[in-house]
């Protein structure tokens, strides 16, 4: 049954981009299907790379828009032929807050995120400055990578002074881009006399950096679904965070994830979430239940779009997750419908090994 007579319009950036990384390309098909699963009521016209046609021939309701042009000049010259849309894409090159752009600018529904919320947060800076006071977050600061290395001394200056404000502590700071997505190019400084213009290699000058204090304890993520106001933490997930050469790189995680400081991470998610106007959909944010003792829960960031839990949780839930998005922002159904209607079956663990996202569902 095709839920409405207006086709919807779908993408997933990197199999509409023809990207050919499989360790890439593995969590990309996992992710548009799942979104095809949940949209087999629907009409749906998706946007595909011509190198990946034959990927989506199990998908009857599914009519495939053949592209071999970048994605952004494909979405200029068609995006007004579509009147709703959903799709998946990262902060990566701004191209979250530039494809919403687009399709905002053309009046189309979208069942995502706001340009503006995604702008906010995918500038963790912005994030950080717009919810400073709102909810715990690590000690953060700015700095541009500049040519001649003066960048080297005030982070030097940086560190001592907070440092000193904690001497019987040995402070650890992470660096990582202002802009970036599954712990891309972050790097750990446990010493500051390990740091040198090696970072030069990974941020190069002109880069903007984020520097944070880097706060012991468990990575985790909540996602949510919002309707632009009222907001529904789904899941706690646990995030497989693999270090190596002090440099971090995620590579999946568990749902649902037990812990005693549950509520105050969905209590934390949900108060950022409606602080920043514009989110809508499905939601995720990354959180360090910590063990400094202050502060149970600390803010790291807010992903406006599908985040990599959504392949997990769509296999252990008993709603349809986007389905449900869609009913929720035409007011067909009201968030409280979607909450009270909220279980999960069993656990999921997602992880990359190799080229692969391996997805063991566990049922119990």
């Amino acid at each position: 049954m095709i839920a409405s007579s207006e086709p919807i319009l779908a993408f997933e950036y990197f199999t509409a981009s023809g990207e050919k990384d499989q360790c890439i390309i593995s969590e990309a098909e996992a992710l548009i299907f799942s979104l095809l699963d949940d949209l087999k009521d629907e009409e749906v016209h998706l946007v595909i790379n011509e190198t990946y046609k034959d990927l989506v021939n199990d998908y009857e309701n599914v009519s495939p828009i053949l592209i071999n042009e970048p994605l952004e000049n494909w979405l200029l010259e068609n995006a007004a032929q579509f009147k709703r849309a959903i799709f998946i894409a990262a902060e990566n090159d701004n191209n979250l807050y530039k494809f919403t752009k687009i399709l905002e600018d053309n009046n189309v529904k979208l069942y995502t995120s706001s340009a503006e919320a995604c702008y906010v947060t995918s500038d963790k800076y912005e994030l950080f400055e717009e919810l400073y006071g709102v909810v715990p977050q690590p000690r953060t600061f700015k700095f541009k990578i500049d040519p001649k290395g003066y960048w080297k001394r005030a982070l030097t200056n940086l560190y001592k002074k907070w440092q000193a404000e904690d001497p019987l502590t040995q402070l650890k700071i992470i660096i990582k881009p202002v802009t970036g997505v599954d712990c891309e190019n972050i790097k750990i400084i446990e010493d500051i006399n390990d740091l040198s213009y090696d970072l030069e290699k990974i941020f190069p000058p002109g880069s903007r950096i984020l520097v944070q204090e880097y706060i012991e304890g468990i990575d985790v993520s909540v996602s949510l679904i919002c309707d632009g106001e009222n907001v529904i933490p789904i899941c706690l997930n646990k995030q497989f965070i693999e270090i190596r050469n002090e440099k971090g790189t995620y590579i999946g995680g568990q749902s649902p994830f037990k812990s005693e400081f549950e509520k105050e991470a969905f209590d934390t998610a949900v108060k950022a979430v409606k602080y920043v106007d514009g989110l809508k959909g499905f939601v995720g944010v990354d959180l360090r239940i910590s063990d400094d003792g202050y502060f149970p829960v600390y803010l790291l960031e807010i992903n406006s779009r599908f985040t990599t839990p959504y392949v997990g949780i769509q296999k252990i839930t008993n709603f349809n997750i986007a389905s449900a998005i869609i009913k929720l922002i035409d007011g067909e159904i009201a968030i409280g419908d979607i909450e009270k209607d909220i279980s999960l079956e069993g656990s999921v663990v997602f992880k990359k090994s190799g080229n692969n996202l391996i997805i063991d569902v566990d049922k119990e």
